[in-house]
Order: structure tokens, then sequence, then C-alpha cells
């Protein structure tokens, strides 16, 4: 794999981090500012506002920005982002802060996945992409305990100003790694636009919101349940969350190379198997080997959904893929969002603590039906196919996709 992946995975990282320890800092943030603790739980919701809205418009705006000098200035905006967040004078300025920083996060990833694919022959496609999304994974096994630890000793500020260091190291990895890729002269703005206008692309990214929503309906409320359900001491909540981040690298690893021999298959599986782990925690949550085996599977076979999600719109919008790469992460986003509002909304009605796992599974079938449903039309005659790798993979992909 070319040294570049590192440079993105380093980014990936940092990101990481500081999209998913806010969760962890709550308390002390909560008691430094003078708030309650569910106030400072917007600004977790901040940070995913600014993904959804960052995501589409600063794509837009870079369209016919070069792919390197692109990532610089994401990764650049992320950093102040952190900084400010660092140094925020009141609750506010730190609320202004966060969503400055999760601006650039969507269109990082899909300009980054663009680039990624790009740097590897047809055939591995999927692989380099997945590469690029361990650093995400290996932030929440390494990157979000170790800071949020930091947070809690050194104050929560001395977690941004780490987090704005990785920014810097990861600027200076992509210049040094990442190779010119000048934005081809046909492309643009309103080639973009067209290509969110195919039908496959709109139907992936409803998969990624309904798909995903079934993941975070449980993450979400990991923790309680740690506590509540499994009847582990607050103590293990790091641990826990440490093995759902073991679940997503390992996850990673495996969704790439089945990504480039069967998209669509690979999709479909992963979807199937997420709804049946969904389905069967809330049985296993009460002895708590197999609670901590099922948080490992939901980690790695919901995280096995993202690589095929995001060749399946980056494949479908063809020669335009930047635009609909960096609105799938929007699509994520709005699953983070959904999931932990519906479990949220099913543990109130008092359902239980594991209620959100069922609300996931239905998500997830939803999620599954929508897209066998753009499967079978993507079969009808006159529609393009899905090929994770270029035209010497198309007639072997067209088998496995039937």
């Amino acid at each position: 794999m070319p040294l570049a992946l590192l440079a993105l995975a380093v980014s990936a990282f940092g990101i990481g981090t500081t999209e998913f320890v806010m969760m962890g800092l709550l308390p002390n943030v909560a008691d430094d500012l003078g708030t309650s603790v569910p106030t400072a739980g917007y600004l977790v919701s901040a940070y995913a506002i600014g993904v959804v809205l960052g995501a589409p418009l600063l794509t837009a705006v870079g369209a016919r920005v070069p792919r390197k000098r692109m990532l610089l200035l994401l990764m650049a905006l992320f950093t102040v982002g952190n900084l400010a967040s660092a140094f925020a004078p009141d609750f506010g300025w730190l609320l202004a802060g966060r969503l400055l920083a999760g601006l650039p996060h969507g269109a990082f990833f899909g300009v980054g996945a663009v680039v990624a694919a790009r740097l590897v022959p047809d055939g591995r496609r999927a692989r380099a992409v997945a590469t690029m999304f361990l650093g995400l994974t290996v932030a929440n096994i390494v990157g979000v305990p170790a800071a949020t630890l930091l947070g809690q000793h050194l104050g929560w500020r001395a977690t941004f100003v780490v987090v704005s260091v990785i920014g810097l190291g990861a600027m200076a990895a992509l210049a040094r790694l990442v190779p010119q890729m000048p934005v081809d002269s046909h492309q643009g703005l309103g080639r973009e636009m067209k290509a969110m206008g195919n039908r496959q692309v709109l139907l992936g990214l409803l998969t990624a919101v309904l798909g995903f929503a079934g993941v975070f309906a449980v993450y979400s409320y990991l923790s309680a349940m740690t506590t509540e359900a499994m009847g582990f001491g607050e103590s293990s909540v790091t641990l826990v969350l440490a093995l759902f981040g073991i679940g997503m690298t390992l996850g990673a690893l495996a969704a790439g190379p089945l990504t480039d021999r069967a998209l669509r298959p690979t999709l479909y599986g992963s979807l199937a198997a997420l709804a049946v782990v969904l389905a069967v925690f809330p049985f296993t949550v009460h002895v708590q080997w197999a609670a901590l085996v099922m948080v490992v599977l939901l980690g790695g076979i919901g995280f096995m959904t993202t690589t095929p999600l995001q060749m399946l719109v980056m494949n479908k919008a063809k020669d335009a893929p930047t635009l609909a790469s960096a609105s799938n992460h929007s699509a994520f986003n709005l699953a983070n969002a959904g999931g932990a509002w519906l479990g949220g909304v099913a543990i109130a009605a008092g359902w239980g603590w594991t209620s959100p796992a069922l609300v996931g599974a239905v998500l997830a079938v939803a999620g599954l039906a929508v897209a066998v449903t753009a499967g079978l039309l993507d079969r009808t005659p006159g529609v393009s196919r899905v090929v994770a790798g270029g035209p010497a993979a198309h007639s072997k992909q067209e088998a496995e996709v039937r």
C-alpha cells in the first residue's frame, strides 16, 4: 500500500478522536463551564451538525481545487476548530468551536476516499479506502480512551490541544506523502451535482442512514448498558468501548477485500448479519462474557457496512464522485443522530436499557430492504451495474452481483 494512505489514516485518527472523545468528557466540561450534562450534550450534536452541513458545502466550494490542496485546507480548518475549542472562554464559544471542527469531517473523508481509490490498481480500491478508515477505528481503541483520560487528569482543554497537534502532524504527512492530483478539466460543481441525482447514489445514501442508524441506536447508550444491563462497574466502560473499537477495526480489515471481490453481496451480508446481532443482543447481554463478544461483533459487523456503502456511491457517481462520497458521511451522521434519538425514545418509553438494540435491528432490516431494492433496480436493462474494480473486473463483478 502507498505511504500516502498512512497520511490519510493519521488524519482519520485525529478526526475520529475529536468526534467521539466529547462523549467521555461531558461531565468535565459541564463542571468547568457551569452547565448541566444534558446541556453539554449539545456539543456532540454541534459536531454532527457541522459534518452534515460541511460535507456538501465544502465539497461544492472546493470542486475545482486540486485534491492534495483540498485535503490540506480541510485539515487546517479541522485544526483551527480544535484550537478554538481548547481556548473557548465559555460554552457558546465551545459550541461554535465544535461546529467548526465538524465542518471539514465529511468533506475530508469524501475527498480522501477518492484520493485513496486512485492511489492503487482497480482491484484494490476498496482495500485502500478501508485502510484510510482504519485510522477512524483505531481512534476508538487508542485515541478516545487516551484522550478521555488526559482530559480527566489535565482538564478537557488539554485534550483538544493534543488533537490540534495531531492535526498539524497530519498536515505535515499529507504535504509530504500525498502526490499531486489535479482536478480533471471536465470536472466541476455542475457535474458533481448531476451525479448526486443518480438514483443509485440516493438509494445508497438512504441505505447508510437507515442501516448505520441501527449501530448508533446501541452505541449511543453502550456506556449505560455496560453498568445497567451487563452488570459491570463504571471502571469497565472504557474497556467495553475499546472492545467495540477493536470490532470496528476487524470489520474494516475484512470489508476491504470482501468489497473488492463482491460489493453488493458484502453489503447485503453485513446488513443482514447486523440485524441478527442486534436482535440477539438483548438476550445475551446479561451474561457478561457473551455480552462482551456481542459488543465486538456489533462493532465489527456494523463497520463492515461502511466500505461497501462508500464504494457504492463513488462508483455510481462515476467520474464525479467527490460530492457523493462526502455526502455519504453526512448520511452516517444523520444515522448517528437518528439512531441515538430512536434508541432514547425506546428507553424513555420504559422498554428497558437493551431496547435500543431491537430498534436497531428494525433499522438494519429497513436498510437491507433499501439495499436489495437498489440492487434489483440496478439489474434492470439499461441501468449500469456497480463495479468495485475497473473494466477488467466488470464481467466478474456482474456475476457476483447476480
